[in-house]
């Protein structure tokens, strides 16, 4: 008697959940991917800090025996050596995740993870100018898509796992989940959001973030002193700062990809290019003397708000992470495009009447908006790096930006959903080109 009034029970709660899932069917989706997330945001978010701690360190420790840097070359060498016999499916970096996002094939080998790692370690240590998202997208992407097997994920389902884990590495590695979520969401293709990803793309970020700050990890903290009212002159000020942002990520963009061209025409053999370029770059930091312009360069950043830096600073600095990453080091361009940006932004306050706090925040972002085409994680990171205050400013300047980069970015396998902008229609109305 007793089994067949539990089996009633069974019976009736099945049939409620069943009913329940029918009239509300994002349940189950939301289920599953809360799962997935959890996983995701816990490997990634500690990978992450593990990461960040093993980068301050290298960094700390160079800038204690700057007789490393003459190995750079060396340490070059040793990564393409490693690329070039075990990892030539995987030296895409970036751009494999963003293609595995438009047409999945074969799941991301896992050894992407531990090989970008190594090599930017390897890359820092020994004095190159590159940064961190990269390592730390990448090494989300190779670990995420793992699940894919065990989960039995469909094609489209494994896109938004991809996204779900280029939102928490970015979240994580920065401490901004608002933005690696967008980010995500909006980095592989120009002009268009994903939808069906929002949810992943956001808990996987605000899981991964928080990860990272239970293994106390620290991030960098950026101040803008004031800023002003706004205004119709402010906003013509702001205008003509996003022009020479989105010009001046238009040219690394460029510069990156003809770079990277004349070292593949004129070197064969790939570990050869990090040793030259690694000799270049060593040989670069002796005649100038100073350190300022390799590694992440944060002192320097955090300086930029502070102060009016000099014009040369940013064009230094991008010489560098060019040169860098051309080569075939290993690291990733947002940072040292926050230097750019911030430094930038601060030279040209001796023109531009603005606070040079609230042009170096608006260079941070914006210079980052053009070269990788995402404006609205670049306007939400400015919110989570320097305060709702500074929301405006920083918007204008990173749509401008975006605008004024046209169809360049240091994505190459970035594909365009949505032109920017119209140019011309003809007497019949007829679009004439896109961008």
């Amino acid at each position: 008697m007793q089994l067949k009034q539990t089996k009633s029970f069974s019976k009736k709660i099945n049939l409620q959940l069943h009913l329940l899932f029918r009239q509300f069917p994002a349940i189950l989706y939301i289920l599953k991917w809360v799962c997935l997330c959890s996983l995701i945001g816990l490997c990634v978010g500690s990978a992450s800090a593990g990461f960040l701690q093993s980068l301050n360190w290298v960094t700390n420790y160079r800038e204690n025996h700057l007789w490393l840097i003459a190995f750079l070359p060396i340490g070059g060498f040793s990564i393409g050596l490693l690329y070039y016999y075990f990892g030539k499916n995987i030296e895409a970096g970036n751009n494999l995740l963003i293609d595995t996002i438009h047409n999945p094939k074969e799941i991301i080998p896992f050894r992407m993870a531990p090989f970008v790692f190594i090599g930017t370690l390897v890359t820092h240590m020994f004095g190159g100018s590159a940064g961190r998202e990269g390592t730390a997208l990448q090494m989300a992407g190779a670990i995420a898509d793992q699940f894919s097997k065990p989960f039995r994920l469909i094609e489209y389902e494994r896109k938004i796992l991809i996204i779900s884990a280029i939102s928490a590495g970015f979240g994580s590695v920065f401490g901004t989940p608002l933005a690696g979520a967008i980010f995500g969401l909006e980095v592989f293709l120009i002009g268009r959001l994903k939808y069906d990803a929002i949810f992943p793309a956001f808990l996987s970020a605000i899981i991964a973030d928080l990860v990272t700050k239970l293994w106390q990890t620290e991030h960098t903290h950026y101040h803008i002193d004031f800023v002003p009212e706004i205004s119709f002159l402010n906003i013509f000020f702001t205008i003509i700062a996003g022009v020479i942002f989105g010009i001046c990520a238009a040219t690394f963009s460029k510069s990156m990809h003809k770079t990277s061209a004349i070292f593949k025409s004129k070197i064969s053999f790939p570990p050869f290019r990090p040793l030259v370029g690694g000799t270049i770059v060593a040989l670069a930091v002796w005649i100038i003397g100073t350190t300022k312009y390799i590694g992440l360069g944060v002192p320097t950043i955090v300086e930029s708000f502070e102060e009016q830096l000099p014009a040369y600073d940013f064009l230094l600095k991008m010489i560098f992470t060019i040169l860098t990453l051309s080569a075939g080091f290993k690291g990733g361009e947002v940072t040292p495009l926050f230097f750019i940006g911030a430094t930038l932004g601060s030279a040209i306050s001796i023109f531009i009447p603005l606070p040079i706090g609230l042009l170096a925040g608006m260079g941070f972002v914006a210079v980052f908006a053009g070269a990788t085409n995402t404006p609205l994680a670049c306007s939400i990171m400015a919110l989570e790096l320097f305060g709702v205050d500074c929301g405006v400013y920083a918007a204008i300047a990173c749509v401008v930006a975006y605008l004024i980069s046209g169809n360049n970015s240091i994505y190459n396998k970035q594909m365009i959903g949505e032109p920017k902008y119209k140019r011309f229609l003809n007497q019949k109305g007829k679009r004439l080109n896109e961008l």
